[in-house]
């Protein structure tokens, strides 16, 4: 006898039956209920933001309902699609099957504005992204019909036959709030100072990379809040021809300028900005580069292969928690007021809490410490990364660097492999009597060190060649080290990528050796890896 429930429960395991919508021509489910497209159409678009546009647009072929869906999409991201798209191909992306009237997207940049034409009329666009081949005049008319939609995010990368102008069209949207334009060859053009000026009142990001500024090589009193009152984010990449610039904007929190060479002039003056990234900047060749930074929130900075300027002022910096400093030297000899620049600029960030020295200023500061020192002490470094090609000469700037950080807990040693450097394989025997001049130099350090080796924790050396230099200084802070407690030794390529048995029998003699040290503190770890 079938009892009620058993009954329900065998009727629930028959397969669903799919029916079809003679007027959609869509397969219902669940006994004829289509409870995807019932959902709002908001929910239907944060779920389709998970696919890639293509896929977005085959959706149409499942009923009236989601074409209008597809035609009300606000994020539109054609960077989904891999190839740069070129605006003399007609290749069908998606396949065929759709609607006759609809305009397939492909890979031509016209289809991209076909598929622009055929939204629905009030409906705006929240992104828009592409990467396109295609002529000014294209890329003018596929802008404006996004601003028509009240775009608020546009993101392009463009190649072009020749110099453009940059989109007016852009300056007076109000909508706008997010504008990116990569300029991937040859690069436009800024329009003249006075018609910049009078827009971008609701942008709140601007990212412009390859622009033409020979034609005006300042951008003084741009970037400040009468021209961009909301903005908070900018970056300026391969400005060719800038040579002053002035940023002054009250809300900037971040801003990143990368490959402008021509660079002589810099003024940052933003009482919220956060984040600073500058890199390859500056002319090498300028009698009168300068740089003024004042940035009382600042919490990071990014310094990296940048020119040295003859002038240097970093003022209210309190807030700064992580500093990469780098420089770029271009001759040998260095200037007396360069170095004072240098000596300016790491006084300027030595408040920070997370100090990395790129390898030529541990150089620079190795030949002339005690010309260009260091005016303060990084009084307040917890972690110190030193990239350096550890060689001999390289050994007074690293002994200064540690006086100066008496409160460091943490030291990172990337070693860059010098190919011109003569660095020596370590041999125990010979080197212990010959009592090498590295090891006599530490030792006669270790006074001036006596803070610096009272706080360090712990010591990663990256790049580890098992060279005579290396291992002294290894020596050197595991016998002093008094709370050290753990140090990692990581290998170079090249002793890893090594198959010599030789080789492999004396590294393991070379780990011996090392874990034999005498060591101050009773908890140091040492581990090879």
């Amino acid at each position: 006898m079938q009892t009620r429930s058993s009954s329900k429960r065998k009727k629930n395991l028959n397969p669903v039956t799919i029916n079809y919508d003679d007027d959609e021509n869509i397969p219902s489910l669940l006994g004829g209920i289509d409870r995807i497209s019932d959902l709002p159409d908001p929910i239907i678009h944060h779920i389709l933001l998970y696919l890639p546009i293509k896929s977005i647009a085959q959706t149409i072929v499942l009923s009236k309902r989601w074409k209008q869906i597809w035609h009300s999409f606000p994020d539109l991201d054609f960077t989904t699609i891999t190839t740069l798209i070129n605006s003399s191909h007609n290749n069908n992306t998606f396949g065929k099957g759709y609607y006759s009237n609809f305009s397939l997207i492909n890979r031509g940049a016209n289809s991209i504005n076909q598929v622009l034409s055929h939204r629905d009329k009030h409906s705006d666009i929240r992104v828009l992204r592409f990467k396109a081949c295609l002529s000014f005049s294209c890329l003018n008319g596929l802008i404006r019909r996004a601003i028509k939609h009240n775009v608020q995010e546009l993101d392009i990368e463009v190649s072009t036959d020749d110099y453009f102008n940059f989109p007016r069209i852009v300056i007076i949207s109000e909508s706008l709030r997010v504008f990116r334009l990569k300029s991937r060859y040859p690069g436009f053009r800024l329009p003249p100072p006075v018609i910049l000026k009078g827009g971008f009142r609701s942008l709140i990001s601007l990212s412009l990379s390859r622009v033409i500024l020979y034609d005006q090589p300042s951008l003084i009193n741009l970037f400040d809040d009468s021209s961009f009152p909301m903005l908070k984010s900018l970056s300026l990449e391969t400005c060719s021809g800038l040579k002053h610039l002035n940023v002054c904007c009250k809300g900037i929190q971040d801003l990143a300028l990368g490959n402008c060479f021509n660079l002589e002039n810099l003024e940052i003056s933003c009482p919220k900005i956060e984040r600073l990234r500058v890199l390859s900047c500056f002319d090498a060749y300028s009698t009168s580069s300068f740089v003024k930074i004042d940035a009382p929130k600042l919490e990071m900075i990014f310094w990296s292969n940048n020119s040295l300027t003859e002038n240097t002022i970093l003022e209210n910096l309190s807030s700064l928690h992580e500093a990469f400093v780098g420089f770029f030297l271009l001759h040998d000899d260095l200037s007396a007021s360069k170095l004072r620049s240098i000596s300016r600029f790491l006084s300027g960030v030595s408040h920070c809490q997370c100090l990395t020295l790129e390898t030529q200023c541990i150089e620079i500061l190795s030949k002339n410490y005690h010309l260009g020192g260091l005016r303060q002490p990084f009084s307040r470094v917890e972690s110190l990364e030193l990239h350096t090609g550890f060689n001999k000469h390289n050994l007074p700037g690293l002994a200064h660097l540690f006086r100066n950080s008496p409160q460091t807990q943490t030291l990172v040693l990337k070693i860059v492999n010098d190919q011109t450097a003569e660095r020596r394989k370590w041999n125990r025997d010979l080197w212990e009597m010959s009592s090498t001049g590295e090891e006599r130099y530490w030792e006669s350090q270790s006074e001036g060190m006596n803070s610096f080796l009272h706080h360090l924790k712990v010591v990663k050396i990256q790049g580890f060649s098992e060279c005579e230099n290396e291992i002294s200084l290894i020596k050197f802070l595991l016998k002093h080290g008094k709370v050290l407690q753990e140090m990692f030794l990581i290998c170079s390529r090249e002793i890893i990528s090594s198959k010599s048995s030789k080789d492999s029998l004396q590294r393991q003699k070379i780990k011996s050796q090392i874990m034999g040290f005498s060591r101050a503190s009773s908890n140091a770890k040492i581990l090879f890896h």
